[in-house]
């Protein structure tokens, strides 16, 4: 199976860019022509939050159509802290998933090898994530349904602290509720996020974190303690989470602009291994 993730787009209306910088319905389309290019072509599409950038009526809209005019795979999303739960629901509430929850956007699918949770860590009027018992209950019993399935986590907010402090600072705040749950499932493959506009891995009770880029503007990468809250029109990226049963999960990064090449490797006379 071939999953592609694409994260924190920040769509705005056409003409209105983000920041007043970053012309990112522009930016958001051209990394969904990307993907539609892909060969061979993902299965699904997650979107891992963030979708726009104000919650606007008007950016959903603008997603909508360019979801129907790029990607004729099945697409999952779930909303980040620039997302407003309530016209999402009202503008995309065709896609798989978005009204299975009264309340909030989080749902399963099991309609792949690999089985994805899809899981709302939005707080209202915040830009911070969060799990409430409710959410918690739901990926408990998610997790419970399949215990023996391969599980791909879905959540916007990073549980982990990068060392971005601007970032950390609006991290989820229910790491240990979310580890301890986790760390009982060894069918968890990964939690994949977004938020923090970076490529980021690391370690996470028992499993694995991936923060993926963004595919409009990245974060600044300073560690310092007082580093500024700034962004970078860094390349946009998203990610390739490629699975079967003989490799597990391996996930590449893939970079949305085209480049030179490709080029042929021809050995030089001097290389000192063996042409394979």
């Amino acid at each position: 199976m071939l999953i592609a993730q694409i994260t924190d787009l920040h769509l705005r209306p056409v003409g209105k860019p983000a920041y007043r910088i970053a012309e990112t319905s522009m930016l958001t389309e051209r990394a969904f022509r990307a993907v539609s290019r892909l060969n061979p072509r993902p299965d699904a599409v997650i979107i891992t939050g963030d979708l726009t950038d104000c919650g606007l009526v008007e950016e959903y809209e603008l997603l909508g159509e360019l979801i129907a005019r790029w990607l004729t795979m099945p697409v999952y999303l779930i909303p980040g802290n620039h997302d407003r739960r309530e016209n999402l629901k009202a503008v995309l509430g065709h896609l798989p998933g978005i009204g299975a929850d009264p309340d909030f956007v989080q749902y399963t699918v099991d309609d792949h090898p690999v089985r994805l949770v899809m899981l709302d860590s939005v707080v209202p009027g915040h830009g911070h994530g969060e799990l409430c018992p409710r959410r918690l209950d739901f990926l408990k019993a998610a997790l419970a349904a399949a215990p023996d399935r391969p599980t791909l986590i879905a959540v916007h907010h990073p549980p982990i602290v990068t060392g971005v402090q601007h970032m950390d600072r609006i991290n989820l705040r229910s790491r240990s509720e979310l580890a301890e749950i986790v760390g009982g499932h060894g069918n968890v493959l990964a939690i994949v996020c977004g938020h923090d506009h970076r490529p980021i891995v690391t370690r996470f009770a028992g499993t694995v974190v991936q923060v993926v880029p963004g595919v409009a503007h990245q974060v600044v990468l300073d560690l310092r303690p007082d580093g500024p809250a700034h962004f970078v029109m860094e390349p946009a990226a998203f990610a390739l989470h490629r699975w079967n049963e003989a490799d597990g999960l391996v996930s590449h990064g893939a970079y949305v602009e085209d480049y030179p090449g490709p080029f042929p490797f021809v050995a030089d006379p001097d290389y000192p291994g063996k042409a394979e």
